[in-house]
């Protein structure tokens, strides 16, 4: 412990629930007692490494600040050596409840349900994650069956803002994350692999605004997620954004602010690859979508009841201002009703300069190219 600043320690192979967790010889056991903590900013939480919480989650709801925020990480025991990332295997625990609290921009999208998340950052900010593995399959669910329709939404990791305005700092790094078992028909739940949403606050008069500011997910490996690899930005403020020209005023006061999606591989996601919504200049680069919508057909899309939208892209953005996306490369994007490397749906002034790959797989919109377009 350095100052005023607790560092706690969670191995799962030698530590006990009944230690106070502050020093690596005394460890916590497990994320249980995590979630007891009341953390403060500065504030560090680190997982041994080769250390596996089965049936276990992570549930963040104290904030840090700017200068101090919270920490939560990995660590090697100092006779173990470096080891394998601690892994959070949540199968289908960490229950919450998401209510957009209106519904969304298409009826027939899901808008309230319960939701299983490995991680749940719940209205907070300046909390960095980092150098964890995770997964949420939930394999054991009895009687659950994989294309059932109204099925749980789950998350590898699930960031929420609500009742504190807007929420800054928030930033997930080197995370890998798979085999997350979602609904491949709930869009805009937090489902997939990482899932950021603006939910309407309790009293927004005296809280403000939901939204998102200086977001930042890098580095991140996410594998086999349902239904969406790493969407950042879903609000209940949707129908702020009316219009083909969005202005400026808008996103300052609904939108989100500051966001960066970089450096990351999304491999076999059920649905979309990686999507900025809502968002005004988004940075997207050096991403790589691989085999995404692999979940969208007939075989495992074929029980939406009413929900329409058979749909699904690679790298895209969802009523964005002034984004840049430059340097991904999308490939193997499974052929659906839409199934294009980059979508384009209603933004304004978005610049790209992307590859595309292509094999037989790709629709025909993949042919291989290099391209550099604008929007104005």
């Amino acid at each position: 412990m350095t100052g005023s600043y607790r560092t706690y320690y969670v191995n799962q192979k030698t530590g006990r629930d009944s230690n106070d967790g502050l020093t690596m010889d005394s460890p916590f056991a497990s994320l249980f007692q995590v979630n007891r903590l009341r953390l403060y900013p500065g504030d560090k939480v680190l997982l041994a490494r080769d250390s596996v919480f089965t049936d276990q989650f992570l549930q963040i709801k104290d904030s840090g600040t700017r200068e101090h925020p919270i920490e939560i990480g990995s660590y090697s025991p100092e006779e173990e050596g470096e080891g394998k990332n601690p892994l959070i295997a949540a199968g289908g625990q960490g229950i919450w409840y998401q209510d957009y609290g209106t519904t969304l921009d298409s009826p027939a999208h899901v808008y309230q349900g319960y939701v299983s998340s490995a991680v749940l950052l719940y209205d907070v900010e300046h909390v960095v994650i980092h150098d964890i593995e995770i997964s949420n399959q939930a394999v054991e669910i009895l009687g659950e069956d994989y294309s059932a329709p109204h099925k749980m939404n789950r998350t590898g990791v699930a960031v929420v803002a609500k009742d504190n305005g807007v929420r800054s700092g928030i930033t997930l790094r080197n995370l890998s994350i798979h085999d997350v078992n979602g609904n491949v028909y709930d869009k805009h739940m937090n489902n997939g692999g990482i899932y950021m949403t603006a939910l309407k606050p309790a009293d927004e008069k005296a809280t403000g605004v939901a939204r998102f500011k200086d977001i930042t997910v890098e580095g991140c490996f996410v594998y086999k997620t349902s239904r969406w690899g790493i969407a950042v930005g879903y609000t209940y403020a949707h129908d702020k954004f009316q219009g083909a020209e969005l202005p400026e005023d808008t996103f300052l006061k609904y939108g989100h602010e500051n966001m960066v999606i970089r450096d990351n591989y999304v491999k076999a996601a059920g649905g979309d690859g990686i999507t900025a919504m809502y968002a005004l200049r988004p940075l997207v680069e050096h991403n790589t979508a691989d085999s995404v919508a692999c979940e969208i057909n007939d075989r495992i899309y074929c029980r939406p009841e009413n929900r329409a939208g058979k749909v699904a892209a690679g790298i895209w953005p969802w009523k964005c201002k002034d984004a840049l996306f430059r340097c991904n490369e999308v490939a193997d994007t499974r052929l659906n009703q839409d199934g294009m490397a980059y979508d384009a749906e209603p933004f304004t002034n978005t610049i790209t300069a992307d590859k595309m790959r292509a094999d037989a797989l790709c629709s025909a919109s993949q042919k291989q190219f290099t391209t550099v377009f604008a929007i104005m």
